[in-house]
Order: structure tokens, then sequence, then C-alpha cells
């Protein structure tokens, strides 16, 4: 148990981030209206923005990020934020989703954490859409477990997480982290968990829970 993994070659994460998008672009061309302007599991953000933000890095271009950031005064949260909002406005529903499945194999990746990151940020933005919706799509569990293996004490850092005191427990498979009080739940829940996100009630099971249920309403 616990951070165990080795590391993958790159085109097989490469080939799973692809997948990752075409699925979830599918996913996206299935929503409703009203599920669209449904909040998603990101803070002030609707299913629209956070769309919005995962097909950024296929849309700006350099130059163009560097001026958003100039813009933001340096902070990449109030940067990405603004654009997603924008964006969210700008495109329609469809081009949306088709951004995110024609650009299933750009090679864009975040400016830190590598091509892990870049499964990262497709795999936690996809759930912050479907948990949030209560949909019961699974990660493929090879894609999961990359990214449990590449959680760390910067992961936490980076995203505001708050695992003090807590053993985190996969009930689905073998993985577990941290050191403390035991909270359980699916792997790709507990993952969230990592990134900071909140989740909505009966996901998780342990004393600690509700220090991570989403505030409702």
């Amino acid at each position: 148990m616990g951070n165990t993994s080795h590391r993958r070659p790159a085109a097989d994460i490469e080939a799973a981030i692809a997948a990752e998008r075409r699925e979830l672009a599918v996913v996206l061309n299935g929503l409703s209206g009203e599920e669209w302007d449904a909040p998603s599991l990101c803070e002030g953000w609707r299913v629209r923005e956070v769309a919005a933000h995962m097909t950024m890095g296929f849309r700006y271009s350099l130059p163009k990020m560097a001026r958003e950031l100039i813009k933001a005064r340096g902070s990449l949260h109030r940067m990405t934020s603004r654009c997603a909002h924008k964006d969210a406005a700008t495109h329609s529903t469809a081009e949306l989703a088709a951004f995110l499945g024609d650009n299933a194999d750009h090679p864009w990746k975040p400016p830190v954490g590598g091509i892990e990151a870049a499964l990262g940020h497709d795999v936690v933005h996809g759930l912050d859409i479907t948990v949030a919706l209560g949909f019961g799509r699974r990660v493929p569990e090879e894609r999961v477990r990359i990214l449990l293996g590449s959680i760390d004490a910067r992961t936490l850092k980076f995203f505001g997480a708050d695992l003090s005191g807590i053993e985190l427990r996969a009930d689905d498979l073998d993985w577990s982290f941290g050191t403390g009080t035991p909270l359980s739940g699916a792997a790709q829940d507990l993952l969230l968990l990592a990134y900071g996100r909140r989740l909505p009630p009966g996901h998780l099971h342990g004393e600690p829970r509700d220090r991570f249920v989403a505030a409702q309403g």
C-alpha cells in the first residue's frame, strides 16, 4: 500500500490523456443546458467554466497567456478564473466540447508537473464535472493509479489540501496515503481530496468525512 507506483512510459501517459479527453468530450456533448449551468466542484465555476478552462491550453498561445498573466498582476489563479469566465461566455457549449475532443492528442502540459500533471488536469477537472452532476462515470483504474502515484506533499500544498492527521484508504484498490485517522472512499474520490476538492455527501467513510463535504445549496 502507499505511494509505490513506478514511472510509466511517456507514451502510455500520452495515450491515457488522449483517451480521457475523447471520453470527456462525449460526456460534454451529452449535457443538457441545465447541466452546463450547474455548479461544479471548482468553487465559483459552473460546468461551462470548467470546460473552458480545460481547453485553455489548446486555444491560447504563449504570448497571449503572458498578456493574460500580466492583466492578472502575476496571479495564475486570478488569470485562470478570469479567462474561464470570459471564454465560457464567448464559446458555445458545442464548441467547448469540440475543443476537447479535437485536441485529444495536443501536447499541452501545465507549467509544472510534466506529463503526469497534464493527465491530472484532465482527470480531476473531468471529475469536477461528473461528480458534481452525480454521474456514475469511473475513470479507468490505470489512469487513477498513475495519478495516485504522483501525490506528495508538493501536490497537497499546491492545491491547498489539508490532509493532516488523516490516512486516506481506497476501498476499490490497494492504496493508502498519509497517517492518522482512516478516511476511505473510491480511489478517484480520494484523488479529488488530494487536489483540494470537497465532495458531495455519501462519497466518503470515516470520522473525518465531514471536513471534506461540499456545502450544499
